[in-house]
């Protein structure tokens, strides 16, 4: 069955759907495997408790959204394991296996990936739930549980939200630079940029860091090989809306080079290694 419609008054995917789940190491599909938390909004329980998996509560969508957004509407293609939600003000998707929650356009990032577990319901992190209701999220210690709070309101959409020349050359740049690499080698190819942005040192603009000259020479080589004109990857697109809705593998790398394609000798005595992710050292 290609799609399922179903109402989130009886929201759960298809029976057995948990049995052909892709594994993941370190992952078990058993919910029991794990403690439960119990998720208030405001001074009320939600009707079914997240599970605590490594450090993050999840929750299931069918419970989430039927509490939140009565009207929403989900279907579910079995072929690619995706779950698609349509409601008041908020179109969302959300396949087994991935880290970004799509949500009016935006791509919400998630150290943890979406999972469907044993009783064939799709779980995700509260925090990417949370985010796309516009919800605050706090962790209550001392009862073990997570409060919820502020007026369920579906996020601004990627139109309004992200700036079209910073995601023109944020995703320009990452592509050129970092095509093929790893995700978050990619993001992180847009956090330096965005790092160099912020920095008193480099220009206050995408476009400005993207083209700048220090000392008259170009800092990024896709500028002077001409690859920055290429038109970029539809992953490397996600990878900057990614950057720009604030997620970092660091917020303090400022220069990275890949090995294998240049010697940066400079790089290496005067700033301090930070990391590699595939072919690229970074640098702060």
């Amino acid at each position: 069955m290609l799609f399922l419609l179903l109402s989130f008054c009886a929201l759960a995917l298809p029976v057995g759907a948990a049995a052909t789940a892709p594994a993941q190491s370190g992952y078990s599909v058993k919910k029991e495997n794990y403690p439960t938390v119990p998720v208030y909004h405001e001074k009320t329980k939600l009707p079914e408790s997240g599970r605590l998996v490594n450090g993050t509560t999840y929750v299931p969508l069918r419970s989430f959204f039927a509490y939140f957004m009565k009207d929403a509407r989900l279907t579910y293609d079995s072929k690619t394991r995706t779950a698609t939600l349509k409601g008041a003000g908020l179109t969302l998707s959300a396949s087994d296996g991935a880290h970004i929650l799509y949500a009016n356009g935006r791509a919400l990032y998630a150290d943890m990936p979406i999972r469907i577990f044993e009783d064939g319901k799709m779980y995700a992190p509260l925090r990417s739930l949370a985010w796309a209701l516009c919800l605050g999220v706090a962790w209550q210690e001392a009862t073990r549980s997570v409060l919820l709070e502020g007026k369920a309101t579906p996020l601004a959409d990627g139109a309004s939200f992200y700036d079209s020349e910073e995601l023109y050359w944020l995703s320009r740049i990452i592509s050129a630079e970092s095509r093929g690499e790893p995700f978050l080698g990619q993001v992180a190819v847009g956090n330096v940029v965005l790092n160099r942005m912020a920095h008193r040192d480099y220009p206050n603009t995408v476009k400005g860091v993207v083209f700048d000259r220090q000392g008259g020479v170009v800092q990024f080589s896709p500028i002077q090989d001409g690859s920055i004109w290429q038109t970029p990857y539809a992953a490397s697109v996600t990878a900057a809306k990614v950057c720009l809705e604030g997620y970092t593998v660091s917020d303090k790398i400022l220069f990275f080079y890949a090995p294998s394609m240049v010697s940066s000798t400079w790089i290496e005595r005067n700033r301090p290694y930070a990391f590699t992710i595939a072919s690229h050292r970074f640098f702060y």
